[in-house]
């Protein structure tokens, strides 16, 4: 990794360190990103946003990606291998509204972009929505936002009153048609448990799954320049400047000082 990208990283690193899980994911983003212009990602789909991620995780770290599951039964530590360039080629298909039909509706609607996904997840938490269910709220104001137009029997609803008329069918249909559109927004694994054979499922949340890894890196980093600086004396941009061979080496050596 070249000097001025691995300083680079470690600029992210410092800036995600004291923040929230959203803004970390913001931060790594806009670092996939870089050259968004202002206000532009959180206009993203969220599907836009996870390929990004993976495919920075990929440029960072490789394709190979070590998932470790615990088996909701029994408890059994499962570990695989997942491809990020293969969910990174995984965009959304088109930024187009989409149509649903069906049983006297007709509803027009976008992609969930990211400032949807945050703007649904605080009126949740300020008690917006359906009372007492966060998750329920949530999707309720994430619909509402949605919507370009609605209509049941050739009469517009508006979209605030929406997620309470619409029957579950039509919601579901809602659901698929943007989980089809938008494949990246929400991976899912179903791992059956080698030890007892049942299934367990979990979301993958490649932001939370890429700090973790930059965050050891960039710790692995640090160490590796006290530890030249206090044996040779050197800066950090002089050591960042090493190729990690030569940095592996040089550490080496230090074992021997």
């Amino acid at each position: 990794m070249a000097h001025t990208e691995a300083a680079r990283l470690l600029s992210v690193w410092e800036e995600a360190l004291p923040r929230t899980d959203a803004d970390r994911a913001r931060i790594l983003h806009r670092a996939a990103r870089p050259q968004a212009g202002p206000g532009e990602l959180p206009r993203v789909p969220v599907g836009e946003r996870e390929a990004d991620l993976y495919a920075l995780r990929r440029a960072l770290f490789g394709d190979r990606m070590q998932v470790l599951l615990e088996c909701a039964p029994c408890g059994e530590a499962m570990e695989f291998d997942l491809d990020a360039g293969e969910l990174a080629a995984r965009p959304p298909r088109s930024r187009e509204p989409l149509r649903v039909a069906a049983d006297g509706w007709e509803i027009d609607f976008r992609l969930p972009a990211v400032a949807d996904l945050e703007a649904a997840a605080a009126g949740a938490a300020a008690g917006a929505g359906a009372e007492g269910d966060p998750a329920g709220a949530a999707r309720e104001l994430l619909v509402a936002s949605c919507v370009v137009t609605a209509r049941r029997d050739g009469a517009e609803v508006p979209a605030e009153r929406l997620p309470r008329m619409l029957p579950a069918a039509v919601a579901e249909r809602i659901a698929a048609a943007a989980e089809e559109a938008d494949p990246s927004a929400e991976i899912s694994l179903d791992i059956a448990c080698p030890e007892c054979g049942e299934r367990t499922t979990a979301e993958l949340d490649i932001a939370s799954y890429l700090w973790t890894e930059l965050d050891a890196w960039a710790r692995d980093v640090l160490l590796d320049v006290h530890l030249l600086a206090t044996v040779y004396g050197w800066t950090e941009p002089d050591i960042l400047a090493l190729s990690p061979a030569r940095r592996r080496y040089y550490l080496e050596l230090c074992a021997d000082v």
